[in-house]
């Protein structure tokens, strides 16, 4: 049973009952003839023919030249996990952050936190999942009807922090058109064995007999307990660091690596034949566990001189670390047609009101205040000299406050506003897209007592540009070449911390100096479409100016040596040339199609290597750290050369899929290799291979409605994993074998 969720909760309760009824007393009450298999989501989707939603200008994965992948369908119901990261995986190019089963945030191209925009079908997810490695993403993937990542620099349509890419998550939470039918949806209920997990999801959506009112409604419910890992949670080297040994009694459990979650909305809107107008709310909670982490009752943070944690056995006790986190959202949505010299228009707004709590044992630490809202406005116009594009407009409005003896960073206030536009032009065989970006953005810090800061408000303005071109060299053969110019300001994390950092044990300290960081991509792809074999692949190389990342600096009274305040690693934020390339490739082989089934054969492989690149440079810093009331100051030397630190591992993998009538089956391993790269203190990683399998049986009642038993497998060779992307790499590896199953119903 999760420590979490002695009591059930109301939304549990409500869900679990309304999945017993639903299906039965919809069976009864629609006219059958009418309920037809109307609901994709249970059904083969050409991923490549998907629509893509975060492009302002409609178009699929294979019109853009732009690179984009997209789970729906099946491929979807197959990957969806407890956190977004995790989801999209086993995508080319994308890999997941790890701190614990509740945290896991997309990162692309080895690129994470502030660099990578989370999108509720595109507006910000409104969380502060970038300014610490143990905050989770406030979007639940169990509810999703679609996820696009939009691989490569995605600041003309999301700003600054999209640098990197986006990932966007289509919940169609509120309507934009009629259902097919007046009453449509679909459930989901699954069990764990890893981690004793329990959860369950309902989807309804409706249209009233005038064909204008339209609802949505969703619920999920999920428990688990501490998941089950391969050994101890110690990796042999932490453990022969510390001369320690494990008692073996904690073998085989992550201690305090359980999960609640509770996510639910209600959404309705007017459809008339030109347009719509609909609102929503939404509420997300979370409570889970950080693994790895305790506070001891001394100076009240618990780090020793290693690492900056605390690893006693006894993680469930009254000083384990977890985390509460509550989100609720208003957005109000537009959208009309036929506008004359415009096509469309669509506006968006939310106002999301966000908490994030950190408990150690029953008392508060610390609590984060994050109040946001965010409009945009797109207005795609008819082709002028050819050029089919889009204006837009967005602004954003961001509130922060952190409260308590752990809170590194002060409370900021930030506003930014962007223009842009974005243009499309087909001649001959070759497709053109252009883009520009204009942003100004605004930061002000209230300073914390005893540390003054330097220089309390920034204002920025960054310039970004993008142009692309797809050459169509057949039907089965097109090439596209994208060329990049894209900036990002520095975050509020990045300017004004100063103190420790407990989720990465680490004395964080930001420069309120850092200007804008400028990168420039140059991108190659390629895509075959045969008869039996579709292959896509990708080169990229990424030229930054004054990027922006953590440096582990030397003392100057120690040279040579990590820079430590208290016994804790100091990590400064610094600005220096960085040089990324990388690629990705993507196979999918139709092995054999005949009344026994068809069997396919999906390969795909990635990797990427970035590192600083300012000529072996070195400089003296004076470091200043506010911590336990005072103010630390060092002398310290950074050096501006090396691997960047926890830069995604390249990867292989490859999966077999068959399917036959009611029947669909598939098996899959990929193969994560040594990350020996690192960077200045850091450790390198083993490789290991994850192995997974999937059994699904699918059948369509006479009524039109669906159901769906399924069964699935993880990790079945129980390896002992770390990702070498994860803070607790060392501390908390991934879940150990696991089979979940359950049954999803579509009516």
């Amino acid at each position: 049973m999760s420590p979490f969720s002695l009591q059930p909760s109301l939304l549990a309760r409500a869900l679990l009952s309304a999945l017993l009824v639903t299906p039965a007393a919809f069976a009864a009450g629609v006219d059958s003839a009418s309920m037809q298999a109307h609901d994709p989501d249970h059904e083969p989707v050409d991923l490549s023919a998907v629509q893509v939603r975060a492009s302002i200008l409609p178009g699929t994965v294979e019109d853009l030249a732009r690179p984009v992948e997209v789970l729906a369908g099946e491929r979807l119901d197959a990957a969806k996990a407890s956190s977004l990261g995790e989801t999209v995986n086993k995508l080319p190019g994308v890999q997941s952050s790890y701190f614990g089963t509740g945290v896991g945030r997309p990162i692309v191209r080895g690129f994470d936190g502030a660099r990578v925009q989370v999108l509720s079908d595109g507006l910000g997810s409104g969380d502060v999942s970038t300014v610490s490695a143990d905050h989770a993403v406030s979007i639940e993937p169990f509810l999703a009807n679609q996820i696009e990542v939009l691989k490569g620099p995605s600041t003309l349509l999301y700003g600054s922090g999209a640098i990197g890419g986006a990932v966007n998550v289509i919940d169609g939470r509120i309507p934009e058109a009629a259902t097919d039918e007046p009453l449509q949806g679909r459930a989901e209920l699954r069990a764990g064995t890893v981690n004793d997990e329990k959860t369950g999801m309902l989807r309804l959506d409706g249209t009233s007999a005038s064909g204008h009112l339209v609802f949505h409604f969703d619920a999920l419910h999920r428990e688990t307990g501490d998941y089950a890992i391969p050994g101890f949670a110690e990796s042999a080297r932490q453990l022969a660091a510390e001369g320690e040994t494990p008692d073996p009694a904690t073998s085989g459990t992550l201690a305090n690596s359980a999960l609640r979650t509770d996510s639910g909305a209600l959404g309705m809107s007017w459809v008339g034949e030109r347009g719509f107008a609909g609102v929503g709310y939404s509420l997300f909670n979370t409570h889970y566990g950080v693994p790895g982490h305790s506070h001891d009752d001394g100076d009240g943070h618990g780090h020793d001189a290693d690492d900056g944690h605390d690893h006693g056995d006894d993680t469930h006790g009254d000083d384990a670390v977890h985390i509460l986190m509550d989100q609720r959202r208003t957005e109000v949505r537009a959208g009309l047609d036929e506008l004359g010299v415009f096509e469309t228009l669509r506006i968006k707004f939310a106002d999301t009101r966000y908490t994030h709590t950190e408990f150690e044992g029953e008392a508060i630490g610390t609590v984060f205040d994050n109040s946001s809202k965010e409009a945009r406005l797109e207005l795609v116009h008819q082709p002028w000299a050819g050029w089919r594009g889009a204006f837009g407009v967005q602004w954003a409005h961001r509130k922060f406050d952190a409260v308590g003896a752990e809170a590194f960073v002060p409370g900021t206030e930030g506003n930014d506003t962007g223009l842009f536009w974005i243009g499309e032009r087909r001649s001959g065989d070759f497709k053109f897209e252009l883009g520009a970006r204009h942003d100004r953005n605004t930061i002000d810090a209230v300073p914390q007592p005893l540390a003054p800061l330097r220089a309390n408000s920034r204002k920025f303005e960054a310039l970004s540009g993008s142009a692309a071109v797809q050459w169509e060299l057949s039907d089965r053969f097109h090439a596209s070449l994208g060329l990049d110019r894209s900036q990002r300001v520095p975050t509020a994390e990045e300017l004004f911390s100063s103190g420790l950092h407990v989720a990465t044990g680490t004395m964080e300290v930001g420069d309120e100096t850092l200007g804008v960081e400028t990168a420039n991509r140059l991108e190659l792809g390629l895509r075959w479409h045969g008869e039996r074999i579709d292959l896509g692949a990708a080169v990229y190389g990424i030229r930054y100016a004054d990027f922006i990342y953590q440096a582990s600096p030397t003392s100057l009274d120690d040279p040579g040596n990590p820079l430590l305040d208290g016994g804790v690693p100091v990590r400064l934020w610094n600005q220096a040339d960085a040089r990324f390339h990388g690629m990705e490739a993507d196979a999918t082989i139709a092995l054999v199609d005949n009344d026994r089934g068809a069997w396919d054969l999906r390969v795909f492989g990635d990797i990427v290597r970035g590192k600083l690149a300012s000529g072996g440079r070195e400089r003296d810093v004076d470091v200043e750290v506010f911590h336990g009331g005072h103010v630390h100051r060092h002398a310290a030397r950074i050096s501006e050369q090396g691997n960047l630190p926890r830069l995604a591992p390249a990867r292989l993998g490859s999966e077999l899929s068959w399917s036959n009538g009611t029947w669909r089956a598939s098996l899959g391993a990929v193969r994560y290799l040594k990350q020996d790269r690192v960077a200045t203190n850091e450790t390198t990683t083993p490789g290991y291979t994850l192995v997974d399998a999937h059994l699904a049986w699918h059948r369509d009642t006479p009524s039109g409605n669906a159901w769906e038993v399924f069964l699935d497998g993880s990790n079945l060779l129980d390896q002992e994993a770390r990702p070498h992307t994860s803070f607790l790499k060392d501390l908390a590896p991934l879940p150990g074998r696991g089979i979940a199953f359950g049954v999803r119903a579509f009516f």
